[in-house]
């Protein structure tokens, strides 16, 4: 009992519906903070979808515009990018909030690297973004644009459009999270550098693999995304070499079972000279 009251309040084990309400708690506190985000925005929800539309209206030929084929998409497709703006904007508090639900079951040490990961993530989800927004979207619309026959006018629905970018923006925002998910992996033991290295062959292969999944049916939105992709799992490299270090428990466990190896083949000798030795003497004694 006595043992039971020295515990710290912070380790003791708590029920499983004390967990329940903490964690209601927390999404409460997202939904509100993406409500809040999403009310502030809503007002600025058309200049939001002028601004994303930019690399595609500024590639367009003169004299065309985009269009809404549904009589709702003009109210329902900016809407849908602000809600989807709010949640992306809200990413930072979201994670904290993650991360205070699952702080409370982590050691001392897992603690100060998980801050410095949940802080990598945040920027490299903006990051992957970003790189979709000023460098894969100019290509691939100058592209889709130009090879269209000259008697076809390019006209996009607002609708496809917005579906076509935010599928872009998840897909390149998950990939820039490769370094994040190969030092994990590393960190945890469930790879090692030797062995990821081995296989680089198979994982060029399957960033391409997905790459033609997650993109448009089109060779260049794969390449741009298996291309970082595959950069992004050699920097995980990296710094799996940089901050990981190889646990020396594995170097002296191997160490101690070559010295007990050797050991036992020290006793193995000793008996057999024992037992020769034995058989000699009794010889001996015979003939006498």
């Amino acid at each position: 009992m006595s043992d039971q009251q020295n515990v710290p309040e912070q380790d003791k084990e708590l029920p499983l519906i004390t967990h329940l309400v903490e964690l209601r708690q927390r999404l409460m506190y997202v939904l509100l903070i993406i409500l809040g985000i999403f009310l502030g925005l809503f007002y600025f929800a058309n200049d939001l979808y002028t601004y994303l539309s930019t690399p595609l209206t500024a590639l367009l030929p003169e004299g065309t515009s985009m269009i809404a084929t549904d009589v709702t998409s003009p109210f329902f497709a900016p809407f849908k990018l602000t809600l989807v703006a709010a949640i992306f904007a809200a990413m930072p508090f979201i994670l904290h909030q993650i991360w205070g639900f699952i702080a409370p079951g982590l050691y001392q040490h897992e603690k100060k690297f998980a801050v410095p990961l949940l802080a990598s993530s945040i920027f490299l989800f903006y990051a992957g973004i970003a790189f979709a927004y000023f460098v894969v979207f100019p290509l691939i619309f100058g592209f889709f644009t130009s090879v269209g026959p000259e008697n076809v006018a390019v006209m996009t629905d607002i609708s496809s459009y917005l579906n076509f970018v935010l599928k872009l923006f998840f897909a390149f925002g998950i990939v820039f999270e490769i370094p994040i998910a190969t030092l994990l992996l590393i960190w945890s033991g469930a790879a090692t550098v030797k062995g990821l290295r081995s296989k680089r062959a198979y994982v060029i292969v399957g960033c391409f693999v997905l790459g033609m999944l997650l993109t448009p049916p089109d060779v260049i939105s794969q390449s741009l995304l298996a291309l970082p992709m595959w950069l992004l799992f050699e920097a995980g490299i990296i710094l799996g070499v940089i901050f990981v270090k190889p646990a020396k428990d594995e170097e002296d466990s191997g160490a101690e079972d070559s010295e007990e190896k050797s050991e036992d083949e020290d006793e193995d000798d000793d008996d057999d000279y024992t037992y020769e030795e034995d058989f000699e003497r009794a010889m001996r004694d015979m003939k006498d």
